[in-house]
């Protein structure tokens, strides 16, 4: 008598994580590149971070 299927979890990939102090190489912007356009990732004065275009 066979058992039930057994059900194997789905592998989602996770994304990838790069630590911001990697990403701004020691400074407190970085220009990321996106579709041809140019954002600005700032480092605030009170550690937040800002994304503009």
């Amino acid at each position: 008598m066979p058992g039930k299927p057994v059900k194997r979890p789905i592998s989602i990939p996770q994304p990838k994580r790069i630590a911001v102090s990697d990403l701004m190489a020691g400074g407190r912007e970085a220009v990321l590149l996106h579709d041809g356009d140019e954002y600005r990732l700032r480092l605030t004065s009170n550690g937040k971070l800002i994304l503009t275009k």
